[in-house]
């Protein structure tokens, strides 16, 4: 009947009239399509809310910022107060047609459609998204790739469009939008990547955050510098086809670079960080946390950069000796830690080894031993000793050279390492004395007491070697290790504040101090710690070497500061004959000889000394005052790089140390 119908009209009013029913049709579809998906559509009066875990934000001691963890916002951008570039930047690379679509640009589908019709194996997929639909995929979607998803983000894209301007929209896109690194919105972004206001942003700082919107994390100029400014390029030359800018001011962007904030691409404070991480959580309640917080710290930049790139240059030159890992702690002589390195690379692992790796102490255990007897009584630094073949309770140990040098002094032994001798002084003073001495400086790990523990067998962390040694650099107190000064909101309540009280004890005295520092020093002036000598400074210190080369330290001291560096694999297999001597004192000095200059540091305090009763009573009657049990300030602070002589290159140092050293023990 239709179809006989439909033979008796004209052709043109038949195709208008089967238009007209399928239009029907399809507005019916239509219809029905967006009301079932809409059934579950998010609530979009969230679009002004901020549900969010607190952010963390991590200062150096000087206010600089270390590391942002958990999500950063700043306050929202008024769009009219930025460069004409900046949103431009985004809309050339992400959304050409922005002011011409409804919500979708269907060109831009299209081509993304074809493209991945096209692409080549592995090759990633191309996307249409408008920057409209990136805001409402970012305020009230998930990342899920299906159907449902895509199709509620075209509904809500269309609700944005019908309900505020283009420009609200791009100032909502450019206030919300993921950076990565912590920083959501063009303000925090700015601050995390260029340590400037938004409105300060350069035409290529600019065009690498916009260049950032592909991928956050995989475009940050902080996790890969090389593929974030290949990225940039992109961009602006998609600037430049958009006549945002002229082809003279991409030249100038290349000609000038784009300068990433130094202090944002420290990557070993990462461990640094994740160390604090672990303890606020027991300083505050995190789980009660409403605001932002801030968190002070005691690093140090420009010296944790020193060590950093101590580090890096001594590990690359060493690669061959199977070097594999390191870690390094500073810890001033109040117990502030100014810097800390747990492994080589953090992006390959984040295991924290300065903290969380017990290796064996080696020889640097041996000042322990040494203490215990000086403080007996019976001995000191000249004390005459024999370095000769020993055996005690069935244990024989050997020298590292596996000679011996017959009569010596005390000071000679610990200078060259002599393991004959430590064995025997540890017997003589007791061996649970010695662990009785190393757990009162600081070593809180288990502490073997058979007859090898003299030569270093107990395992313990770089934090604390560095700790046991503070003792011996600042008059004799033993410190608690702590890297965070305060923590308090971002409206400024103070939720934490370290106090300094009873924070130092008097742990050594003296005359075992100084006879201590006096031996420390010949370690370094001939012994076999030689090759971190800088004249410059009053420089202390020793090697540890395990017999089987698994471990190498060298731990050393100036006034009021000291530093411990650990080598080896992580897997505990041998390093080709690497001693503490050897890359540890390397890293310690390439480190140290740039650290001391930016600081104030003293040569080695002599310590406060004992008196007994009846003279210390003698003393307040002459002076009118009683004697004060407090320590002895240890001042560092920050100073202008001293002068000094012209270096000699690593090779130079270690090659007249081995030269000195066979001279010695020909």
């Amino acid at each position: 009947m239709a179809l006989a119908f439909d033979m008796k009209r004209p052709p043109v009013k038949a195709i208008l009239y089967w238009l007209m029913v399928f239009a029907v049709w399809a507005v019916i579809f239509a219809v029905g399509f967006i009301a079932f998906f809409s059934l579950d559509l998010p609530d979009t009066s969230s679009l002004y809310k901020t549900d969010r875990a607190p952010s963390i934000t991590y200062l150096d001691r000087s206010g600089a910022l270390v590391a942002v963890r958990g999500s950063q916002f700043a306050p929202p951008v008024d769009i009219d107060e930025l460069p004409d570039y900046v949103p431009a930047a985004f809309i050339a690379i992400e959304d050409r047609r922005f002011y011409h679509h409804f919500g979708f640009d269907p060109i831009g589908v299209g081509r993304a459609l074809i493209r991945n019709a096209t692409r080549k194996e592995g090759a990633n997929l191309a996307g249409g998204s408008t920057i409209t639909q990136q805001l409402a995929r970012n305020l009230f979607l998930s990342n899920d790739q299906n159907v449902k998803r895509k199709v509620q983000e075209l509904i809500l894209s269309v609700w944005l469009e019908m309900k505020f301007t283009k420009k609200q929209i791009l100032a909502l896109y450019l206030n919300r939008v993921w950076f990565g690194g912590g920083a959501t919105g063009i303000e925090a972004a700015a601050q995390r990547y260029f340590n400037k206001p938004a409105k300060d942003l350069t035409i290529g700082e600019a065009a690498m955050l916009a260049g950032m919107m592909k991928g956050p994390s995989r475009y940050s100029p902080l996790s890969d510098k090389d593929r974030a400014i290949r990225r940039t390029e992109i961009v602006l030359n998609e600037m430049v086809e958009a006549k945002v800018i002229t082809p003279e001011q991409r030249a100038d962007v290349f000609k000038t670079g784009i300068k990433v904030s130094r202090t944002l691409a420290t990557e070993h404070a990462q461990y640094y960080v994740d160390w604090l991480q672990s303890e606020i959580g027991q300083m505050i309640d995190l789980s009660q946390l409403k605001d932002d917080i801030i968190v002070e710290t005691t690093l140090d930049l420009p010296i944790q950069t020193d060590a950093e790139r101590a580090v890096k240059a001594m590990m690359e030159r060493d690669v061959k000796k199977k070097v594999e890992q390191a870690a390094l702690v500073s810890i001033d002589g109040e117990g502030r830690v100014r810097a800390l390195i747990g492994g080589v690379s953090y992006s390959d692992s984040q295991f924290n080894r300065a903290i969380d790796a017990k290796r064996q102490a080696g020889s640097a255990f041996k000042p322990f031993v040494y203490l215990t007897a000086m403080e007996s009584g019976q001995f000191r630094p000249d004390t005459p000793v024999v370095d000769e073949p020993v055996t005690i309770d069935g244990w024989t140990p050997a020298n590292y050279t596996n000679k011996y040098l017959g009569d010596i002094t005390l000071t000679t032994a610990l200078a060259q390492s002599i393991n004959t001798v430590a064995a025997r002084l540890a017997d003589q003073v007791g061996r649970s004395n010695v662990a009785a001495t190393a757990r009162r400086l600081g070593i809180t790990s288990r502490i073997n007491t058979d007859p090898a523990m003299a030569l270093g067998t107990a395992d313990v962390t770089p934090l604390e070697m560095a700790r046991a040694y503070v003792p011996f650099s600042n008059g004799g107190y033993k410190v608690a290790p702590y890297g965070i000064v305060r923590i308090r909101t971002t409206k400024g309540k103070v939720l934490y504040q370290h106090s300094a009280a009873d924070s130092r004890t008097l742990v050594i005295n003296n005359p075992a101090l100084g006879y201590m520092n006096q031996m420390m020093r010949e370690v370094v002036r001939s012994g076999t710690g030689s090759g971190v000598r800088l004249s410059q400074f009053d420089i202390a210190g020793k090697t540890g070497t395990t017999s089987d080369y698994r471990d190498a330290w060298f731990v050393g001291y100036t006034g009021g500061f000291t530093t411990a560096v650990w080598v080896g694999r992580d897997n505990n297999s041998q390093m080709a004959k690497v001693t503490g001597g050897g890359t540890p004192a390397a890293i310690w000095r390439e480190y140290m000889s740039r650290a001391l200059t930016r600081i104030k540091v003293s040569t080695i305090p002599t310590g406060t000394g004992t008196l007994d009763t009846g003279a210390t009573t003698a003393v307040d009657d002459l002076l009118g005052t009683a004697t004060s049990a407090e320590a002895p300030t240890v001042t560092i602070e920050p100073a202008q790089p001293a002068k000094s002589e012209t270096p000699q290159t690593l090779d130079e140092v270690f090659e007249d140390a081995q030269k000195d050293s066979q001279k010695r023990n020909p």
